[in-house]
């Protein structure tokens, strides 16, 4: 803990807020200016356009379908709003819409502020889109991480040792990491890196600040919950905190931590209920369904021609399906899968030839429509997906997508996790523990992923699928920063390397759904090509 009567204290403080000023202000700038390449919108990729398609699909049709909003009268998609993240199924009212490939939840509850100010002003996304976007971007990124940096202060002040590792920590989570380059976006990645920091910082105040007051038993319990349902792979992260927590307090974990987290739960899978009828997720759909019934390989040829023979019918019949008269057949691969469609009842059915049998089974691909990027052959760049498991990892960890080419500040916290495992009194020796098992297994995740789920996150400034565990790593570099004040050639590596971060998060500051800066440098001298 801090001296009361530190001298230097109230300095600090006052960089730390000047700081946050010149982060929070720049990033109001970027929103205040961004705009998407019709100059119509500020929405920026097919990625937040999917999300606030649903923001305006419930407040101003009451639906999660987005029809209304990605197409016209005439049944075309609308350039402005259109995404290709996006599925289509069979909604509450038996017809096919198209939804949102996102969790619903998180464009849920920025629906709340857009109907808020709908009613008082009137004002909409469909006619005021360019300043209403903006302000729900200013109320859905930069409040809260302006709240997140408070946080971390808190816990820079408390566990630092010098004034000069203390500032080169805040400098870094306010100008060097690309949560700041997403906030000019709507996207999961900024309120998962936030929940996360304050599930910790109320887990430390129960674990290591010896506070046990029921408070931060919910918030760490809401927090984390809230983290799983912006990034699924935090579930890692909350099973180790609430394993933490019912070791050391069991009662109040029971009574507080886990039913905070069961309502975010409830609310995860309730809003996904509600917009898709499945406590699956959209992106959970991406395969053929159950086996329904067997059909007989010789009508191969006929469906191959596009016809639906009257065998396929009746056994669709005896699965409890009644296809119509009009139903026809497309093969989407020859000799191998065909899609059933019936207009009438809108049922739509999938055969598949695995081996020698023919199997007709339920509709479960809801990423396979007509039109659909994701449908094979479609994906460009690199969504194609990298062959090589290795040169994936390569360019994850130190290539063109690298956390640490891209980002080298994170050096230091390899090096912070080191100091802070080697010293046993270190009061956030378990975050370290915990940083270090997570980031392992997060990008061994990811790394390993099938060869559509291997594209990088898309075309994006960085490897967007870590920044939730960005306040992890700002956390575990302290010990890193104080030790690079005592020798005057670690200072100068640092600043070079925060340098290089910092060029990096800025590279292109008005839309993070850009390549990274080596990416184009490597393609401009011909070492990729994608």
């Amino acid at each position: 803990m801090n001296d009361p009567d530190d001298p230097n204290a109230q300095l600090r403080r006052v960089i730390y807020a000047l700081l946050m000023v010149a982060a929070s202000g720049t990033i109001v700038g970027r929103i205040w200016c961004v705009s998407s390449s019709s100059g119509k919108t500020p929405f920026l990729s097919a990625n937040d356009r999917s999300r606030w398609s649903t923001i305006r699909a419930l407040v101003d049709h009451g639906t999660y379908s987005i029809d209304a909003v990605v197409l016209d009268a005439r049944g075309r998609f609308v350039k402005d709003w259109q995404t290709i993240d996006m599925v289509r199924h069979r909604g509450p009212d038996g017809q096919e819409h198209y939804y949102s490939s996102k969790p619903p939840l998180f464009p849920t509850l920025l629906a709340g502020p857009y109907w808020l100010i709908r009613q008082t002003t009137g004002a909409t996304l469909a006619g005021e889109t360019m300043y209403l976007g903006r302000v729900i971007l200013i109320v859905a990124n930069v409040l809260p991480l302006v709240g997140m940096f408070l946080i971390l202060a808190r816990l820079v002040e408390r566990y630092g040792h010098t004034d000069g590792g203390r500032v080169l920590v805040m400098t870094t989570a306010t100008l060097g990491t690309f949560l700041t380059t997403f906030a000019v976006t709507l996207n999961n990645h900024l309120p998962a890196a936030v929940s996360v920091l304050i599930a910790v910082d109320a887990a430390i105040r129960i674990l290591v600040e010896n506070d046990r007051r029921w408070r931060w038993f919910l918030i760490a319990g809401f927090f984390a919950a809230f983290s799983v349902a912006n990034e699924l792979p935090a579930l890692a992260f909350a099973v180790m905190l609430v394993a933490g927590l019912l070791w050391t307090a069991p009662q109040k974990t029971f009574v507080a931590f886990i039913p905070a987290a069961a309502l975010v739960a409830a609310a995860f899978w309730g809003t996904n209920w509600i917009a898709h009828q499945s406590l699956r997720p959209p992106y959970a759909h991406r395969s053929d369904g159950a086996v329904l019934t067997q059909l007989d390989p010789v009508l191969m040829s006929e469906l191959d021609a596009g016809a639906a023979p009257q065998k396929l019918r009746q056994a669709a019949q005896a699965a409890g399906i009644e296809l119509s008269e009009q139903t026809t057949v497309e093969t989407r691969s020859p000799g191998a899968r065909w899609v059933v469609w019936d207009p009438v009842g809108h049922d739509r059915l999938a055969i598949v030839a695995e081996g020698d049998v023919l199997n007709l089974r339920a509709w479960d691909n809801w990423y396979d429509y007509e039109k659909s990027y994701w449908t094979s052959g479609r994906a460009t760049g690199v969504d194609r997906g990298e062959p090589s498991i290795a040169i994936y990892a390569f360019h994850v960890l130190v290539g063109h997508h690298g956390v640490f080419s891209l980002t080298p500040v994170w050096m230091l916290s390899v090096v912070g996790a080191i100091l802070l495992l080697m010293r046993r009194e270190s009061k956030l020796r378990g975050v370290a523990r915990m940083t270090v098992l997570l980031t392992v297994v997060v990008l061994a995740f990811y790394i390993s992923r099938p060869l559509i789920d291997r594209n990088y996150g898309g075309v994006t400034n960085g490897l967007r699928w870590s920044f939730w565990l960005i306040p992890l790593w700002l956390l575990v570099m302290i010990p890193a920063a104080d030790a690079a004040f005592k020798r005057r050639r670690w200072l100068i590596i640092t600043l070079v390397l925060i340098f290089i971060s910092i060029a990096s998060v800025n590279y292109k500051p008005l839309n993070p759904w850009s390549h990274p800066w080596l990416f184009d440098y490597w393609t401009y001298l011909g070492w990729i090509a994608y």
